[in-house]
């Protein structure tokens, strides 16, 4: 019923859709879990915000906004007080309180097998304290401004429901049971989720009664969809597709630089051997040659990003040389995109000892990032310009995952959409030192470390004048930058389409949810 409903109002063209009860998305990114505390990535947060709620909320430019706390402060040096919402109930009639908060932040860190960790967020928190039904107090150690701003990343959970589920209860559908502004009907696993709206919720009521979240990964099938009406609305938009859709007057699209950084990361993890780096036989290099930063320099240097931008990402980029754009919290100005130097590339592979260069495999997903697959070709021809030849190996993100977790590349594309909007998000993530007891280095897959890094870093975290935090922040960028941690690509546009009649609000932070999108009036 759905697909025909759809169908005769595409053909029709109708403009206004305030009577409709439906939508159909289609995203390009499974998710890897229903378990909001298991996997951080931007694909898994949309579907947490569907169906679950945190205690801060962020509005289309992630500012924080109120959640299921109505209001929070500082009573004093290391402590927060969050007063909370009151009425809520979970979908399957639960009550809200501040039990289940401080059920929700004992249980983020013991999540068994997370590939991507939200201790990070948690871990400055040293003691819970509920002091009513509707008051809760974190206790910090110290001063600590960013809490909300973590708190914001945290979906919150029900002792009573959630208090010896799996991730397999939440994946099987027996546990994902939220308080957000839908609930989940059906779920299968790479295929789709289906959910229906929560009239109790707090919020602004939802158009949508029921809402269809297919996955589908291929960029011209996605439009495809679109285009024949099978879909109402689509994000990833292929690059190619961008011009033909502004033409037609059947699409609407949404567009905005968002927070997503694309880079490489390089393995740090081995003093020995890396996998994927011979000499120019085949033969591995007994010392991990990516240890020094000439080479890591030299491989940067060797990346034409312009080129990559205008003809890869095919303008729907911008060339960046760390982690935020300019107007974020902690970007650093001044800190461009380096320029292709091949000759300052060759020099310094010489100086560290392969004036030859070497063998190297490029590893990437290609079906996850805008693009990923067609970006390390075209890296991997850049390189091997540079006298260092390279293999190119693209894999499904189902399979990529757990083996960039396992530190099994030497090079290889990750990318990363700061949800906070400001920088601390990224170096704690990607740059600090891995460190699980403090919940430092989630993502760091490459395994950089530098003091320097982390003391600016840390101290950042305990300053409360934000102009004295941002610099510290941009010290500690211009540490992992100059240090080439990461080697930094470009910066995603995002962008969206739909069919005319819907209107939609453009998040930086790249999410794709029901609750940004409604009828146009």
């Amino acid at each position: 019923m759905l697909r025909v409903v759809v169908g005769l109002a595409w053909i029709a063209l109708v403009p206004a859709l305030a009577g409709a009860q439906s939508l159909t998305m289609a995203v390009g990114t499974p998710i890897t879990s229903l378990d909001p505390h298991f996997h951080n990535q931007a694909p898994n947060n949309a579907m947490a915000d569907v169906v679950f709620d945190s205690l801060v909320r962020t509005d289309e430019r992630v500012r924080l906004i109120p959640g299921l706390a109505e209001s929070w402060r500082p009573l004093e040096d290391g402590v927060w007080e969050f007063k909370l919402r009151p009425g809520v109930t979970f979908h399957n009639g639960q009550p809200f309180t501040a039990d289940d908060v401080a059920f929700t932040l004992a249980r983020v860190p013991q999540v068994l097998n997370s590939p991507g960790s939200f201790s990070g967020y948690t871990r400055p928190i040293q003691r819970v304290e509920v002091v009513d039904s509707l008051t809760v107090r974190m206790h910090m150690g110290g001063p600590y401004p960013m809490l909300p701003t973590d708190i914001a990343n945290i979906r919150v959970l029900n002792r009573a429901t959630h208090a010896n589920a799996t991730t397999e209860d939440f994946n099987a559908g027996r546990a994902a049971i939220g308080s957000g502004p839908y609930r989940l009907r059906a779920y299968r696993n790479g295929d789709r989720a289906e959910v229906e709206r929560n009239d109790a919720w707090y919020g602004p009521r939802q158009p949508w009664q029921n809402v269809t979240i297919r996955f589908v990964a291929s960029d011209p099938a996605r439009t495809a969809a679109l285009l024949a009406g099978d879909v109402d609305f689509i994000d990833q938009v292929p690059t190619g597709d961008l011009e033909r859709l502004r033409r037609d007057p059947r699409v609407h699209l949404s567009e905005v630089v968002g927070l997503r950084i694309i880079f490489l990361a390089l393995d740090r993890s081995r003093a020995g051997a890396t996998p994927f780096v011979t000499d120019n036989d085949g033969r591995p290099i007994t010392s991990n040659p990516l240890n020094d930063r000439r080479v890591r320099e030299a491989l940067s240097l060797s990346i034409d990003r312009g080129s990559i931008t205008e003809r890869v990402m095919e303008a729907a980029a911008v060339p960046s040389g760390q982690f935020l754009p300019e107007g974020a919290f902690g970007h650093v100005p001044g800190l461009a995109a380096p320029s292709a130097n091949l000759v300052h590339a060759r020099a310094l592979l010489a100086e560290a000892g392969f004036p030859q260069g070497f063998r190297i495999t490029l590893h990437g997903p290609n079906d996850r990032y805008v693009n990923d697959a067609r970006i390390i070709q075209a890296i991997g021809q850049m390189w091997t310009r540079a006298g260092i030849r390279t293999t190119v190996e693209a894999l499904p993100w189902a399979a990529y995952i757990p083996r960039a977790s396992r530190q099994d590349f030497s090079v290889f594309l990750w990318g990363w959409g700061s949800v906070s909007g400001e920088a601390s998000n990224p170096l704690r993530a990607l740059t600090a030192t891995f460190d699980p007891a403090r919940g430092w280095g989630a993502s760091n897959r490459g395994r950089f470390s530098h003091p320097e890094h982390d003391r600016l870093l840390a101290e950042g975290l305990r300053t409360l004048d934000d102009g004295r935090r941002e610099a510290l922040l941009q010290a500690a960028t211009r540490v992992a930058m100059e240090e080439v941690g990461i080697i930094p690509l470009h910066i995603q546009k995002n962008a969206w389409a739909m069919r005319r009649g819907l209107t939609h609000v453009a998040r930086v932070d790249e999410i794709s949810r029901p609750q940004d999108i409604a009828p146009a009036r």
